[in-house]
């Protein structure tokens, strides 16, 4: 069967920022698509989804349609309804993957997940980041050059305020000297997650083919081998952030 996958993006810098449409004139999410469609092919299904779409694309009937949600957003993570935060972690919980790109760490979806305050240093000087493999036996490291070369990025930099990674696939380095773990794996319950850093709004990063080769075989790793239930915790923890 293929995977289902929803491709989800706030959609307001596009709108809002000329220089990120015209960057990005299908949206951040249409361009996420079109890299795992290109990638994944018959394998998946891809659909997208943004803020304003009623219930933000993620109401009961679309989850269930879902095997993987990809996640970005930035500027506007208060504005995602609690409800459908709610929706989303027991969905995660109970076997669908989730892989949460960039700012998303510090969305109510990954916060929830993690327990933790996910903060991070950073700073925006447009410079070259090196993405490293440190563990290249792992499915989402396969194909990957080593390293992967983005030649302008914001910069990320540690600490990292997340638990201590399953499996961490990829750290990065920048030419200002930071260090980053920019590839982070979980499990939640049933649900597999996976953190990638690089894809800020302002530089064409998600146009890269060495990127959505990453985004790709993240989703073939998320994807639930088993039909997605209920969640194996208590369905009425509070969610925190």
């Amino acid at each position: 069967m293929r995977i289902r996958v929803t491709v989800w993006s706030e959609n307001y810098h596009e709108q809002r920022e000329e220089d990120v449409r015209r960057r990005y004139p299908d949206g951040i999410h249409g361009a996420i698509a079109a890299g795992l469609n290109a990638h994944l092919g018959g394998e998946a299904r891809v659909r997208t989804a943004v803020l304003d779409d009623p219930e933000h694309g993620l109401s009961d009937k679309e989850l269930a349609e879902t095997d993987v949600l990809t996640w970005w957003g930035h500027m506007a993570h208060e504005e995602v309804a609690d409800e459908v935060v709610a929706r989303v972690r027991q969905r995660v919980l109970g076997g669908m993957g989730l892989v949460v790109l960039h700012s998303g760490h510090y969305s109510k979806i990954f916060r929830s997940l993690m327990g933790t305050t996910c903060t991070l240093n950073w700073r925006d000087a447009g410079e070259r980041e090196l993405v490293w493999t440190v563990a290249p036996g792992h499915p989402i490291a396969q194909g990957v050059p080593r390293p992967l070369v983005i030649g302008e990025q914001e910069t990320y930099g540690e600490p990292f305020g997340v638990p201590e990674p399953d499996e961490l696939v990829f750290i990065s380095n920048f030419s200002g000297g930071e260090v980053f773990r920019s590839g982070c794996c979980y499990t939640r319950g049933r649900g597999r997650i996976f953190y990638f850093s690089p894809g800020d709004q302002n530089y064409p990063v998600y146009h890269d083919p060495d990127v959505h080769r990453v985004l790709a075989n993240a989703v073939r790793w998320a994807a639930p081998s088993a039909p997605v239930g209920p969640p194996l915790d208590n369905a009425h923890t509070p969610i925190h952030w």
